[in-house]
């Protein structure tokens, strides 16, 4: 054996091996790269399970929307037509799985329900108050989710509030149906219950109401998701062999107030009232949920009807609340306030077989009575809807005395079926500010008048806690957004006259004779923008100015009445001035909008022309709403005819009679523009 050779030291040692260790880092990645690459020659010969419970969807959904067009001119901020809801899909993201929204449209099924207790609001104390889980249940049914809504609101002595889970896991068994079953069952009950395969939710509907009531349980039944395992495109297969379809399964619940319909796509639980309203004390209380992903149906902009006609009717100042509502200021007896308000306004739709409905804000009544949202808005536009007229809305100040914010608001009417409403550009201050194009219905589908709709706000800040707010003001954000728009408006050759050639289709489009030469020459006809008219709540302080004059006795242009102060607010913030009278039709002649149309006032509804522009009040369409003896309640209707040259306007009221017709604008008009006493 050799000896070693000793070091410097004098120590004797091995030969160093440091040719070895600088191969160690390439051989260990030679190894990591082929244990990868037989891992995955292994694996791809499987199905994940991750692939097959869709782990990756469990933090957001997925909604499924249609993105066609609406024919017509709902115009956005960005001055491109909306999108409407009737023909055709695609997919964009919702919210997440662990949040209550019960106005998003998606398809994820529930798992489990429960309804829990506590003593502090479940939004400041989230885990204490949900019902106990585990990190195993979380995974494998999805994280409990509080309806933020209260059962014990105005009937308990606590937080009361159902929870569900929900997931997208499709190894998962769904909620299929709900019912309310009375503790405990009886016997035919609970034979029904067992055979049917039903799960009683953990507790009681009535904890904690005072009187004390009987003990309710919600029961469930589920569905396993048998044909879904391979596919997440939940439109294109059903979901088991008996026909059932992903629209079968609960995808929502919220709570009604109220014996009125909820709110567009749920329906009420089974099994009677949860909680029976009692007189003086509360309204009825209710768990409604929705099946699949209901989409309303939308309402295309309306078209001038071939004879050049098109009409319009304003209602003003519902004051709807949760329940019936109570009648104010009337000679009419019995009286039910928001039930007799339909009653009547269905009469005058049928009679009047208006093309567009405008409500002019205060819908809601606020002062307390109005104090969930979307179980008013369920109801407040339930005529108009059951005969499919498009309507539209601006928002008054009683509008803003309810929990939810204007956003909210916008965001519920927007969902219902044939709203043509719109929030409106966000860098405009309020919510609402948004305006419709009407176009002529033969080839060339010309923009002949132009309908806008301002949000006037509700109360300015208070400057001291005990003095009153006065009324707010049109903002300067909103006078330049309407003068932007309607400088965008182009001009068409005035009046309009339809191609009459409608065999031409789409052609005529490119060569529609509507619009002048370039030289200005056309026979009898002028380059200007459509007329316009413009809708807000609140009315300007010009609104109160002296009446303009016309005539050889210089007869003032006031008709109707006005029985109320005056409602503007103190502040003028210079629209009337700065805006609708700086945007003209052409040149610096007349103004492009004829007529500004109000509620608020509803011992009001005199139409005034100040400075050459209409100011019209509608008077208070509601029994809810105050009023004032031998007053009757009122529509006003707008009669727009020859292609939008000439606005006739008169009310139509409960008992049936029509009353002040007047010719605002177009032939029979009175003459002179601008001139005052």
């Amino acid at each position: 054996m050799p000896r070693l050779a000793p070091d410097y030291h004098g120590h004797y040692k091995p030969p160093r091996m440091s040719y070895l260790r600088s191969c160690l880092p390439i051989l260990a990645l030679i190894l990591v790269i082929a244990f990868g690459l037989s891992s995955y020659s292994l694996l791809s010969h499987f199905r994940s399970p991750a692939v097959k419970q869709q782990i990756g969807w469990q933090a957001w959904d997925v909604v499924e929307m249609s993105s066609s067009k609406s024919q017509g001119g709902v115009l956005s901020a960005e001055g491109d037509e909306t999108q409407g809801v009737t023909n055709g899909t695609g997919f964009v993201p919702s919210i997440p799985l662990e949040k209550w929204d019960p106005l998003a449209l998606h398809t994820t099924g529930l798992t489990e329900i429960a309804v829990k207790p506590c003593y502090f609001p479940p939004y400041l104390f989230p885990s204490y108050c949900a019902p106990k889980t585990t990190p195993e249940l979380d995974k494998a049914k999805g994280k409990w989710v509080v309806v933020d809504r209260d059962l014990n609101l105005r009937t308990g002595l606590w937080y009361l509030n159902v929870y569900y889970r929900r997931t997208r896991r499709l190894d998962a068994d769904l909620i299929t149906d709900l019912r309310i079953v009375t503790e405990p069952p009886n016997d035919e009950q609970s034979a029904e219950l067992k055979e049917g395969g039903w799960i009683k939710s953990d507790g009681d509907v009535h904890n904690g109401v005072w009187p004390t009531q009987p003990e309710k349980r919600i029961w469930y039944k589920t569905r396993r998701q048998e044909a879904w395992r391979d596919d997440w495109k939940l439109r294109e297969r059903d979901w088991g062999s008996d026909g059932q379809t992903y629209e079968d399964f609960i995808t929502e619940i919220d709570i009604l107030y109220g014996d009125d319909d909820p709110f567009f796509g749920f329906e009420r639980i089974k099994g009677g009232k949860l909680t029976p309203a009692k007189e003086g004390k509360w309204e009825s209380v209710d768990v409604v949920f929705r099946r699949g992903n209901p989409v309303a149906p939308r309402a295309t902009v309306p078209t001038f009807h071939a004879d050049g006609t098109f009409k319009i009717m304003q209602i003003a100042d519902l004051h709807y609340s949760v329940g019936t509502g109570k009648c104010r200021d009337t000679d009419k007896q019995p009286c039910v306030g928001d039930e007799d308000t339909a009653a009547w306004l269905a009469e005058a739709l049928d009679a009047e077989q208006p093309d567009l409905v405008v409500f002019s804000g205060d819908q809601l009544n606020g002062q307390s009575t109005s104090y969930d949202t979307r179980s008013v808005l369920a109801k407040f536009a339930k005529p108009v809807i059951d005969r499919k007229i498009p309507w539209a809305a601006v928002f008054g100040n009683h509008d803003s005395e309810i929990v939810e914010d204007r956003d909210q608001h916008m965001r519920a009417l927007q969902r219902m079926p044939y709203s043509l409403s719109r929030a409106g550009p966000k860098a405009v201050d309020g919510v609402g500010n948004y305006y419709i194009k009407l176009h002529s219905s033969d080839g060339s589908n010309m923009h002949i008048f132009t309908l806008y709709f301002l949000d006037s706000h509700a109360y300015q800040k208070k400057a001291l806690p005990w003095r009153k707010a006065d009324y707010d003001y049109i903002k300067a954000s909103q006078l330049d957004w309407y003068r932007n728009v309607s400088a965008s408006i182009k001009p068409i050759a005035r009046p309009f006259r339809p191609d009459g050639a409608d065999d031409l289709g789409h052609i005529w489009r490119r060569h529609s004779p509507a619009r002048l030469r370039a030289d200005g020459s056309s026979s009898g006809q002028t380059l200007a923008k459509p007329n316009a008219m413009m809708w807000f709540h609140i009315p300007l302080p010009e609104a109160y100015a002296d009446a303009d004059v016309a005539g050889f006795d210089a007869e003032a242009l006031d008709m109707g009445v006005q029985l109320d102060g005056q409602g503007n607010s103190k502040h003028n913030s210079g629209f009337f001035y700065n805006a609708i009278k700086a945007s003209f039709e052409v040149d610096e002649d007349k103004s492009e909008i004829k007529v500004l149309s109000h509620g608020h006032c509803h011992n009001t509804d005199r139409c005034r022309r100040i400075d050459g522009v209409w100011m019209c009040f509608d008077g208070g369409s509601s029994f809810s709403g105050y009023g004032q003896l031998g007053f009757d309640r009122r529509v006003r209707v707008y009669r727009i005819s020859n292609y939008g040259e000439k606005i006739e306007t008169y009310k139509r009221l409960s008992q049936g009679d029509i009353i002040d017709e007047q010719i605002l604008v177009g032939d029979g008009a009175a003459e002179g523009w601008g001139e005052s006493q």
